[in-house]
C-alpha cells in the first residue's frame, strides 16, 4: 500500500509502499478514501523538518533539552546515532481520514466490515490503509460525503473549543484566526444559532469569514476595531473569544482580553503563547481556558487505546462523541463544509499540497488527499530476493521500535552476524524503513508469515512487552531460535505456559532472553577474579529515574510496570555474578505519592553462601550515574560505575576504564555464534526462567 512519509533529518517527501499496519485487539482497519491535510500542523512540521539543525533545535527546545541529557548520560557517539536515527526515519503525516472498514479487532463490537467511518489521531494517517482505535472512528451514513466526513477530526478541534467557551443563545463569540478550524468554527456556531465575529490579519480569509456567515468580520489591521466590536455588542465586548490562530505572537491572547466584556471567557484552541498582558485579564476578572485537541478522553489511554469509554452521564462530549456530532450535522444537513475544500490531491501529488503550503503560492483553506480505491494494495513488500543457506543465522524480526533500530540491528549489521530477511512492525513505514536501511527481503504486517517462512531460523522478538509471551510461543511452535527481549512474559501463567511449550518440544529451539549485562566487558572480568563456589556479597544500585504514571511501561495490562521491565535485567545479573541458584527472596518497596512501586529494595539468597541486594529506585536524580555495582569477596572488592570504569581493592589493586559497554554486542555475537556452531544458548533457557520467575515473586510480595 501507498503511504506519504518525510524525511525529519532533510524534510524529504516519499510515497512509500509499505505492508499494512498491525490490527490491534481495540483497532479497526479502514480503507481511506480521503484524509486531510491540516494546514497549521503539518505545515509547521514539515516547514521545521527542512530547517537546517540550528533552526531546528531553536523550534524543538524540549527535543534539544532532550539530547543534551542525553549526552551527559551516554556520550556524543551514541546521542548522535539515536538522534540520526530518529531523524533519518520515514516519519507518517496526517490525523483525521475517511473510508471504509476492511477488519477489525477482535475486542470491537460497534463497527462491522463494510461500514464507512471517520478516524482520527494516532494512526489515521496519509496511507492506502490505516489502523485507528475504536474510539477516534465514527460511522459515517451513506448520505454523507466521505470527502466531507474526513474533516471528522479537525472539526472536533473546533467543536471542543466550542464547548470550553460555554456559549449559550443569544451571545456573541469571537474567533481570533481564520484558517481551516477558524472557519469550522464560524459554521458550526451558525448551525448552533450563535453569533460568530471572525478577525485574522490576512484579508482573504476574513472574506471567507463573511460568506460563510460570520456576524461580523475584520482585519486586525482595521482602524478602531476595537470600538467597531465594542459598537456591534452594545458597548459590552463579546461574551467568550476562541483563539484558532497559531503564532508566536501574544497579540491574540491581549487582544482577546481587549474585546471581552467583563467576566467573558478566553479560550486557547491554537498554538499561542499565554505570557499575556495582565491588566484586561485583572480588571473584567476574565477565564483563561485550555482546550484539549478534540476532547475528554484525548491523551488517556485507557480510553483511546483499551477502549474504555466514559460513562455519558458524567461526560456528555467525549472526543470520539464530538467527532460523531460533526457527522450527524452533516447528515441532518445543517452544516455544509462544501466551500472549505479548496484543494483536492491524488496520493501520488501529495508532496504538491504541502509545497503548495510551505510556498504560499496560492490561497487554500481544506486540502484533501485522494486515495485510488479501485487499485489493488498488498499487505506484504518484498523489497529483494536473496536466498539463504540454512546452516546461515537467517533473522525476521517482530517488533523494530527504538531498541531494535538504536542497539540490535546496528550490533547485528556491523559484525555481519546473520541475514536479514523480514521484519514486522506496528507501523508500515517503520516497518519499510528498518526493511531499506538493513536489506531486509521483505517486511510484512503479517506474523503467520515470518513463521511459516522456512528461509527464517531465527526470531527476534522486540514488540511491546504485552506481546512477547505470545510471539515466543507461536515461534516455538514453528522450530524457530528465539531472542526475545526483556521482559519473557508479563506474569506466572504467561510463564509457565512458555515453559511448558519449550519441555514439550521433541528438539528445543534455541530461546535466549536479552539479559545483556552479564555480556559486559567489566562483568566478564570479575567473572574471571573470583571462584563460583567463593560466596559473595553483591550491591547492585539503580538510579532508574521517574517515568510519567501514564507511560505505558506502568500499565499492568502493556508494559507489566518497570520491575517486570526492567528490574528483571539486574535479578539476572545478581544470579550470574553469584554464580548459583536462588534460595528466597524479599522485596521492601520505597512509598511514593503514585503508588506505583517502582523504588525497591531486594534481599536474594543464593545455595552458595552469596547474598545480593538490588535497589531499584525511581525517586532519585538523574545527575547520578544509572547504575552501580559493588562485589565484596574473601578481602577483595570491586566496585563498577555504570559499566565506565571498574575498580578492584585487594591483592592486584588497579583501576580499569571503559567505554561505557552493556554488553549488547557481545550479547548478540555468542547467541549467532551457538546457532552456526549448533551448540547451547550462552544464557540457558532455565537460568531466564528462573529470573522471571524469581522478579513475579517480587511482584507479588509487593
Amino acid at each position: 500500500m501507498k503511504q506519504l512519509t518525510q524525511q525529519l533529518k532533510s524534510g524529504k517527501m516519499e510515497i512509500l509502499e509499505v505492508p499494512f499496519p498491525l490490527l490491534g485487539d481495540n483497532q479497526i482497519m479502514v480503507r481511506n478514501y480521503y484524509s486531510v491535510i491540516s494546514p497549521g500542523t503539518e505545515g509547521k512540521t514539515v516547514s521545521d523538518a527542512r530547517k537546517g539543525y540550528i533552526a531546528k533545535a531553536k523550534s524543538r527546545k524540549k527535543e534539544l533539552q532532550l539530547v543534551i541529557d542525553m549526552v551527559k548520560a551516554q556520550g556524543i557517539k551514541s546521542a548522535y546515532g539515536l538522534v540520526m536515527n530518529k531523524l533519518e526515519a520515514a516519519s507518517p503525516l496526517g490525523y483525521s481520514c475517511a473510508g471504509e472498514v476492511i477488519a477489525v479487532g477482535k475486542s470491537v463490537k460497534e463497527i462491522k466490515v463494510g461500514d464507512y467511518v471517520a478516524c482520527g489521531g494516532q494512526g489515521a494517517y496519509h496511507a492506502d490503509v490505516v489502523c485507528v482505535e475504536k474510539h477516534l472512528c465514527v460511522k459515517v451514513p451513506e448520505s454523507v460525503s466521505l470527502s466531507e466526513a474526513a474533516f471528522a477530526t479537525i472539526a472536533s478541534i473546533a467543536i471542543q473549543g466550542i464547548r470550553q467557551a460555554e456559549i449559550q443563545v443569544g451571545e456573541i463569540v469571537g474567533i481570533i484566526g481564520l484558517g481551516l478550524i477558524g472557519q469550522l468554527t464560524i459554521k458550526l456556531l451558525n448551525a448552533a444559532g450563535i453569533r460568530a465575529l471572525g478577525i485574522d490579519v490576512n484579508p482573504v480569509q476574513v472574506e471567507i469569514a463573511k460568506n460563510n456567515g460570520a456576524y461580523l468580520a475584520l482585519t486586525r489591521r482595521q482602524e478602531g476595531i476595537e470600538n467597531i466590536i465594542k459598537s456591534t455588542t452594545r458597548g459590552n465586548g463579546v461574551d467568550a473569544v476562541i483563539i484558532t490562530a497559531g503564532t508566536n505572537s501574544l497579540d491574540p491572547v491581549n487582544f482577546a482580553g481587549a474585546i471581552s466584556r467583563k467576566k467573558g471567557k478566553v479560550v486557547i484552541v491554537g498554538a499561542v503563547p499565554t505570557g499575556f498582558d495582565r491588566a484586561d485579564y485583572y480588571k473584567k476578572e476574565l477565564s483563561l481556558r485550555m482546550s484539549s485537541s478534540y476532547g475528554p478522553g484525548r491523551y488517556d489511554s485507557e480510553y483511546e487505546e483499551k477502549g474504555k469509554d466514559y460513562p455519558i452521564g458524567y461526560v456528555r462530549w467525549t472526543e470520539n462523541r464530538n467527532m460523531q456530532s460533526f457527522v450527524d450535522l452533516l447528515a441532518d444537513g445543517k452544516l455544509n463544509i462544501q466551500d472549505l475544500i479548496t484543494h483536492t490531491f491524488d496520493i501520488d501529488d501529495a508532496g504538491d499540497a504541502y509545497q503548495m503550503i510551505l510556498d504560499k503560492v496560492e490561497h487554500y483553506i481544506g486540502i484533501l488527499i485522494k486515495y485510488g480505491i479501485e487499485s489493488p494494495i498488498k499487505s506484504t513488500v518484498k523489497m529483494r530476493e536473496k536466498s539463504f543457506a540454512m546452516e546461515e543465522v537467517n533473522v525476521a524480526f517482530i517488533g523494530a521500535g527504538n531498541f531494535a533500530q538504536n542497539l540490535l540491528l546496528p550490533r547485528l549489521k556491523k559484525n555481519s552476524l546473520c541475514n536479514f530477511v523480514g521484519v514486522l512492525s506496528g507501523h508500515g513505514n517503520t516497518s519499510r524503513y528498518v526493511g531499506d536501511k538493513y536489506g531486509f527481503n521483505y517486511c510484512t504486517n503479517d506474523v503467520d508469515e515470518i513463521l511459516n517462512d522456512k528461509e527464517v531460523n531465527t526470531v527476534f522478538i522486540c514488540s511491546r512487552h504485552d506481546t512477547h509471551a505470545k510471539y515466543v510461543v507461536e515461534a516455538i511452535k514453528a522450530g524457530k531460535n528465539v531472542f526475545v527481549e526483556k521482559p519473557l512474559a508479563l506474569n506466572m501463567e504467561e510463564l509457565e505456559t512458555i515453559k511448558e511449550i519449550y519441555d514439550l518440544a521433541n528438539v528445543p529451539p534455541r530461546v535466549m532472553l536479552g539479559f545483556n549485562r552479564r555480556f559486559a566487558p567489566c562483568i566478564q572480568e570479575v567473572k574471571k577474579i573470583f571462584l563460583p563456589e567463593q560466596p559473595k556479597g553483591i550491591i547492585i544500585r539503580v538510579n532508574a529515574g521517574a517515568m510519567p504514571k501514564e507511560h505505558w511501561v506502568h500499565d499492568p495490562e502493556m508494559g507489566g510496570g518497570r520491575i517486570v521491565g526492567e528490574a528483571c535485567h539486574f535479578i539476572d545479573l545478581a544470579m550470574y555474578l553469584a554464580d548459583s541458584h536462588v534460595t528466597k527472596v524479599t522485596a521492601i518497596p520505597v512509598k511514593s505519592a503514585d503508588n506505583l512501586n517502582d523504588s525497591i529494595i531486594v534481599n536474594i539468597s543464593f545455595v552458595n553462601g552469596s547474598a545480593a541486594t538490588i535497589a531499584y529506585l525511581s525517586n532519585g536524580n538523574k545527575r547520578v550515574t544509572k547504575e552501580y555495582i559493588e562485589i565484596f569477596c574473601d578481602g577483595t572488592i570491586v566496585q563498577i560505575d555504570d559499566f565506565m570504569s571498574m575498580k578492584i581493592f585487594g591483592k592486584n589493586q588497579k583501576t580499569k576504564k571503559y567505554s561505557q559497554d552493556k554488553g549488547h554486542e557481545a550479547e548478540l555475537i555468542a547467541f549467532c555464534k551457538s546457532i552456526k556452531q549448533g551448540t547451547d544458548v550462552p544464557i540457558p533457557f532455565e537460568e531466564s526462567y528462573v529470573a522471571m520467575k524469581t522478579t513475579f515473586d517480587i511482584i507479588n510480595q509487593l
